[in-house]
């Protein structure tokens, strides 16, 4: 515990000699609060639970166009592992986004569901953020591509 002693000392001899004439509102108190916050978002696996929506989804073929910096966290619905090297995400307006990782980051750790660290600014960024297994292994996001379905 740090010595208060000489604080305290100090602030005593700033402090105003307490008169008659002091309300009850006329006082000075000093407090000091910490608030330290961690938020991990957790994000479901989809698309996983039954065969036909596994056999549905594998069926739609997509084509890769360039994809967005960032995402809203809060947008973020759900996932899916169709590679070995990425994570689909699902996001709330419908859009399918894929996270690629780098080569070393194998995407097979995902399969039980992923968590996403919260972030000041609320947005999930390529090039800044990572996602985390339930493990505890982390995979860095090299870029977001936006996932079109082929005609």
């Amino acid at each position: 515990m740090p010595n208060l002693v000489l604080p305290l000392t100090v602030l005593l001899a700033l402090a105003p000699a307490a008169s008659a004439e002091m309300g009850p509102f006329d006082r000075v108190e000093l407090a000091q609060l910490s608030i330290h916050q961690r938020i991990v978002i957790r994000i479901p696996r989809v698309f996983g639970r039954r065969a036909e929506e596994r056999s549905e989804f594998a069926e739609q073929r997509w084509v890769t166009k360039k994809g967005p910096k960032c995402v809203p966290m809060g947008a973020i619905e759900g996932a899916v592992i169709t590679g070995s090297d990425s994570v689909d995400l699902l996001v709330a307006d419908g859009t399918r986004l894929r996270a690629e990782f780098d080569d070393d980051c194998p995407a097979l750790d995902f399969y039980s569901g992923l968590y996403v660290k919260g972030t000041s600014d609320g947005m999930v960024c390529a090039d800044r953020d990572s996602i985390r297994s339930r493990s505890g292994s982390a995979c860095k996001i090299e870029r977001f591509r936006r996932l079109v379905a082929k005609r």
